[in-house]
C-alpha cells in the first residue's frame, strides 16, 4: 500500500473512531431519512450536542447529507457501509469464539 493511500485509510479511520460516528452511520444504514430527534434515538445515549458534532463531520466528509426528510446516507456513505457489512458477519463469528474462551472448562 503506498504512503497515500495509507494516509487515506488512517484519515478515514479516524472519522470513524470519532464517538457515535459509526453508530450514526448504522442508523442510516435502512435508507430512511430520519429527523434529529429520531436519529438520536436511533443512536441511542447520545448527548445533542456530540450528534450535532457527528453530523457536521459526516457531512463535511461526504458519508451524510440532510434534505427535506431529514439525515440520510450519501451514495458515498451507502458504498462505505456496503464494504463494512461483512464486519457484522465476522462480529458475530468473533463473538462466539470469545464466548467459548471465557467459558468455564466442562465438569467430568
Amino acid at each position: 500500500m503506498s504512503s497515500k493511500e495509507n494516509a487515506a485509510v488512517s484519515q478515514l479511520l479516524a472519522l470513524l473512531e470519532a464517538r457515535y460516528a459509526l453508530r450514526v452511520l448504522w442508523a442510516l444504514r435502512d435508507g430512511h431519512a430520519q429527523t434529529f430527534r429520531l436519529l438520536q434515538d436511533s443512536v441511542g445515549s447520545i448527548t445533542p450536542n456530540t450528534l450535532n458534532t457527528r453530523i457536521k463531520e459526516l457531512r463535511e466528509a461526504g458519508l451524510v447529507n440532510h434534505g427535506s426528510e431529514g439525515y440520510s446516507l450519501t451514495l458515498s456513505g451507502q458504498d462505505l457501509l456496503k464494504r463494512l457489512s461483512d464486519l457484522q458477519a465476522f462480529a458475530g463469528k468473533w463473538q462466539q469464539t470469545q464466548v467459548k474462551k471465557t467459558a468455564p472448562p466442562p465438569t467430568p
